[in-house]
């Protein structure tokens, strides 16, 4: 049996015979392709066997938690500027509970015929009676306001008030100065404008032994606690009051705390609280002036300077030097005029 030549064996073929062979290409593109459709369906049953994956979800904003709120932590509170409007509410509680025994005392004395006073009508004409009751009434309500307003400001009294004695001891020659150009004021006031004769301070240093005790107490207690009560207490919780309410309703930036703790306060709400303070301090003085005009003004005045004294230096104890130094030329002059208190008529 002869073979035809396309009848051999391939494997006797040569390579190159096998190459050029377009039966032998079909073939090698045939299982070509079968490879790659049998790999890509391998893949595709792959995947649909895989179970999908959820699609990445993208951030975005979080909701607050339920009751956030609620539960929100409240910011820290800010520090209590002292002393404030109620701090003088109870100072003047203080101060009515200290007339009332005052009185009292006063009623005692009177019953034990003290200083020889036998009636209350007496004891209100008698220079120990006048000046010790109200000795009484300024020591009852200090007393009670030095030990009980420590336990609300948390620190000390004086510190509370802003005593700082060593800026007022810096001082001490401008404070003097201050002091005397309040007496040239005085002394002015008296010169254009005479005041009225026969003033119930003229009869009170009429009274036997009473000039002296009115000059110890004018320079003493009456400027300690006028100054207490006036400046310590009611000037800057004025200053306070007023700032508190341009926050509140002009939205104003509040002003920190100085380095001590002590406020700060804007120029207007000194200058209002200086004004609203010295109506009162004057008006105080009044009575003993005879109600005179010209001398409530002089007294307004003055306070204005107390005042400035007390804002400038931020030192209770300036403004209250300041006073005291005025009550000592104003009786200096008195003693003076009338030679040791020897000829009150020339008063």
């Amino acid at each position: 049996m002869t073979l035809l030549p396309s009848d051999e064996p391939l494997a006797d073929q040569p390579a190159a015979d096998l190459a050029a062979d377009p039966q032998m290409e079909r073939c090698t593109i045939d299982d070509a392709q079968g490879t790659g459709d049998a790999a890509t369906n391998a893949t595709v049953e792959a995947a649909e066997s895989t179970p999908a994956e959820p699609p990445a979800l993208t951030p975005g904003p979080e909701e607050p938690p339920l009751f956030a709120n609620v539960f929100q932590p409240e910011p820290p509170p800010q520090p209590v500027r002292i002393p404030h409007l109620g701090h003088v509410l109870l100072l003047a509680v203080y101060l009515v509970l200290s007339l009332f025994a005052s009185i009292l005392i006063l009623r005692v004395a009177v019953q034990f015929h003290l200083f020889n006073v036998t009636t209350l009508q007496a004891a209100v004409n008698d220079i120990h009676y006048t000046l010790g009751s109200e000795a009484l009434l300024y020591l009852g309500a200090f007393a009670a306001a030095y030990f009980t307003f420590p336990l609300i400001w948390h620190k000390s009294f004086f510190a509370g008030l802003q005593w700082n004695g060593a800026t007022a001891l810096r001082h001490v020659r401008a404070l003097i100065g201050t002091g005397f150009l309040c007496y040239l004021a005085a002394m002015v006031n008296i010169l254009l404008v005479p005041g009225p004769s026969n003033t119930p301070i003229e009869k009170i240093f009429k009274q036997p032994g009473a000039a002296w005790l009115l000059f110890f107490f004018g320079i003493t207690f009456a400027p300690f606690f006028e100054e207490f009560f006036f400046r310590g207490f009611l000037l800057p919780a004025l200053c306070t009051a007023y700032d508190w309410l341009a926050e509140r309703f002009y939205k104003k930036p509040r002003l920190p705390l100085a380095s001590d703790g002590s406020p700060q306060w804007s120029l207007s709400a000194m200058a209002i609280a200086s004004i609203v303070t010295s109506a009162p301090f004057a008006l105080m003085h009044a009575e003993q002036t005879g109600n005179s005009v010209d001398a409530v003004l002089l007294l307004a005045c003055v306070s204005l300077a107390l005042c400035a004294v007390r804002l400038i230096t931020r030192s209770l104890a300036a403004s209250v030097l300041v006073h005291s130094f005025y009550n000592f030329l104003i009786f200096s002059m008195m003693l003076l005029g009338t030679e040791g208190f020897k000829h009150l008529d020339k008063m």
